[in-house]
Order: C-alpha cells, then sequence, then structure tokens
C-alpha cells in the first residue's frame, strides 16, 4: 500500500519524534493512555462508555426538538489540536440530531475574494437562524493558531483579530446565540499515534494534509500560540470548555454534557450528569 506523503509520518517517528514520544508509542497497548499526565491509565471501557452515550443521545433529541420550537440559536465551535477527536466529537453528537435543525461548517481556505473581506465575515454567512445548531468544525480561531505557527498572516492581522474577538462573540451572545466554545486537547504521543493510524488506513488517510505533516515539528510553536489564543479569549461571556481528550470516549461524552448543560430545555439533569472535571475545565485543565 501506497502511504500519503511518501510515508512522511513514519518517517518523522523513527527518526524525528523526541525519543520519549517514540518509546511511549513503542511500548503502549491498544487501550493504554499515552500521557502520563492523562488522570486514566486506559480508555473509558466500551460498554460503560454506550450506556452513559445512550442517554445523552436521548437528551440531545429532546434538546434539538425544543430548540426548534423556541427558535433558540445554538453555536458550538470545535477547535483543538490535529488529531485531537473534533471530527468524531462531532459526528456523535449529531448522530441522531435532525439534519434539517444540525449542521456542521468546515470551511475551506478562504478564496481570493474571501481574504480581501472583513476576517469574521465569512463566518456570520454560516450563522444559525432560529431554531437551528450549526457546529463549527474549526472556526475563526484559525487565525490565532494556524495562521500564527504556518505565518498565514501577519501579525498586525493577528492583533486586529484579537481586538475585534470580543465585541465579536459579544455580539453573538447579546443577540441571544447560545454559544459554547469546546477546545479539544490531545497529548504529544497521542496525536502522532492518530497521525500514524490515519496514514495506514487507506479510509482514512483524506483527513492527513500537508499541514499536519509540517505540523509535527512546530509543537511548541503550536503550543505557544494555543496558550495565548486561550489566555485572551477565554471570557465571562464566552468562556472556553477545555476537554482533554487522549481518550476520546471519555472527551465525546463530556463535550456532549457541556452542550447540554448550556442550552435552556426541560433537560434530565440526572441523565445528562456532570463533565469529569479531572478532564473537563476551564484552560487551566490543560497539562
Amino acid at each position: 500500500m501506497d502511504l500519503p506523503f511518501s510515508g512522511a509520518i513514519t518517517k518523522y517517528l523513527e527518526g524525528g519524534a523526541p525519543k520519549d514520544i517514540r518509546r511511549a508509542i513503542e511500548k503502549a497497548g491498544k487501550d493504554d493512555i499515552l500521557d502520563p499526565s492523562y488522570p486514566y491509565d486506559e480508555e473509558m471501557k466500551r460498554k460503560d462508555y454506550e450506556a452513559r452515550m445512550d442517554l445523552l443521545q436521548r437528551q440531545l433529541v429532546r434538546m434539538i426538538a425544543q430548540l426548534r420550537a423556541s427558535k433558540q440559536r445554538l453555536v458550538v465551535v470545535f477547535e483543538g489540536r490535529d488529531a485531537a477527536g473534533k471530527g468524531g466529537t462531532i459526528a456523535a453528537m449529531r448522530e441522531n440530531l435532525n439534519p434539517r435543525a444540525a449542521g456542521v461548517v468546515a470551511l475551506s481556505a478562504p478564496s481570493d475574494r474571501e481574504a480581501t473581506q472583513w476576517y469574521f465575515q465569512r463566518y456570520v454567512d454560516w450563522l444559525p437562524a432560529g431554531g437551528e445548531m450549526v457546529m463549527f468544525d474549526r472556526s475563526w480561531y484559525n487565525r490565532g493558531v494556524v495562521e500564527k505557527v504556518f505565518g498565514f498572516c501577519t501579525d498586525t492581522q493577528r492583533e486586529r483579530f484579537f481586538r475585534q474577538l470580543p465585541e465579536f462573540e459579544h455580539l453573538l451572545v447579546d443577540e441571544g446565540i447560545t454559544l459554547v466554545k469546546l477546545w479539544l486537547d490531545v497529548g504529544r504521543a497521542e496525536q502522532l499515534r492518530r497521525f500514524i493510524a490515519r496514514e495506514n488506513d487507506p479510509l482514512k488517510q483524506w483527513k492527513l494534509s500537508q499541514v499536519d505533516i509540517e505540523g509535527l515539528r512546530k509543537w511548541d510553536d503550536y503550543t505557544a500560540a494555543i496558550d495565548e489564543t486561550l489566555a485572551r479569549s477565554h471570557t465571562a461571556f464566552a468562556p472556553w470548555t477545555v476537554i482533554r481528550s487522549d481518550d476520546k470516549k471519555r472527551a465525546r461524552l463530556a463535550a456532549i454534557q457541556t452542550v447540554l448543560r448550556a442550552v435552556d430545555f426541560d433537560k434530565d439533569e440526572d441523565a445528562i450528569g456532570t463533565p469529569d472535571p479531572l478532564i473537563c475545565g476551564g484552560p487551566e485543565i490543560r497539562a
């Protein structure tokens, strides 16, 4: 089987990755958690996960029905490192939702015309109408992190973004939109293990990009950009919920719980429960 990008990820594992990262991947079992700072040693048991998820799915269906009836508007921003599990979490969240009411927005790089518009303009076009939920698979926060790391924007453009960002998000909230911002965080070894799995799976190779390959050597640059972005955009009216996603099952449960708790509907508090505080909290929970 031909590997994408000439097997660049495997080559990085064998010759470019830090030794402790390489050793962690080589020694780990299938269900082992690789990050020693993660509060659990193994992934959640599937039986326990499915039992919890079933209750949450029922609450999601109730939520979207009442959201439609009351004409509420919900925006959920999914951000995080590459391979942190954004796509899988979105899929789990919308699995049983009415597609007419719950949509996903995953914008590609801006066109030449969009690049000359107000930065937030193309995101405004995708905001929900009454009775709709919109999930952004990456969002306006590209400017805070990816564009900074790869030099896709100037420092002046990024500072303008940070100046305008609080007012932009305050306008959304003031307009009556429920805004939930989720940051999925993943350890370096687990990220690389997931990249390797994608490289070797013909059905998932499409998820890899040149940015992923080049980003392998930019872990520290990403960390600095993430730290700054979270610090400058975590506000009382639009706070971040950070979820440590080395275990995808626990992360998906916590993400759905966070959304359900943020929306006003006739919810079953016992069925929803409380997100695990060991993996879910504010920016300070990042390892």
